[in-house]
């Protein structure tokens, strides 16, 4: 482990559950509402992997761990990826927030002991997705936006859980068509994001 991370991870009560020990860091540095929002992420991605033939407890796990790094304030986020070797790309120096995503992959790896790939990939682009995405990377990245971390209800999720009434794909690509739409008032435009969108686009109108 980092040694970054070994001094972040003490005092942790770790017990080698990952929902237990999810709810124990991000209680420690006060974000509660945070491991909430992790729980309802994690059921979600699971409801969606069985209905739609993704590995349940990959999901499960990917769900409970994808926002572990709010541990990590965003201004101090660009430094504390490099200091672990992450690649920063233009876009996530210009909007450190994104970054959270690849900071909660290797927070994953390497403090909580996650070594299915599948989960990591899936925890890794939550926000953005990206290119050649799995079944799993789908399900993770929907189940972070029905279960939004906001107040009310998104604006999104009528016209969200319709698509997924048609299939996995449509639904990806129905919230990345949401986002395509408001691009010009993002922070910033992920190149993630743009890849996976065109490439959805492109097989979806086949």
């Amino acid at each position: 482990m980092h040694p970054f991370l070994t001094e972040l991870a003490e005092g942790i009560p770790w017990t080698g559950d990952p929902r237990a020990d999810m709810i124990a860091l991000l209680g420690h540095y006060g974000h509660p509402r945070t491991a909430d929002h992790c729980l309802r992420v994690a059921a979600e991605a699971r409801q969606l992997a069985t209905r739609f033939g993704a590995d349940p407890s990959s999901a499960q796990v990917a769900g409970w761990l994808h926002d572990v790094s709010a541990v990590f304030p965003a201004t101090q986020r660009t430094p504390i990826a490099r200091q672990l070797g992450l690649e920063v790309l233009p876009e996530e120096e210009r909007a450190p927030m994104i970054l959270h995503q690849k900071l909660s992959a290797i927070m994953a790896r390497q403090i909580f002991g996650v070594d299915d790939e599948a989960a990591l990939s899936a925890i890794g682009c939550h926000t953005t997705l990206k290119a050649n995405a799995s079944p799993l990377d789908k399900v993770v990245f929907l189940a972070d936006k029905i279960s939004w971390d906001q107040a009310g209800t998104p604006p999104y999720l009528e016209g969200l859980l319709r698509a997924l009434e048609r299939s996995l794909d449509q639904a990806t690509l129905y919230f990345l068509d949401h986002l395509w739409q408001q691009r010009r008032t993002l922070p910033v435009v992920h190149p993630w994001f743009v890849e996976a969108y065109r490439q959805l686009s492109s097989a979806t109108s086949k």
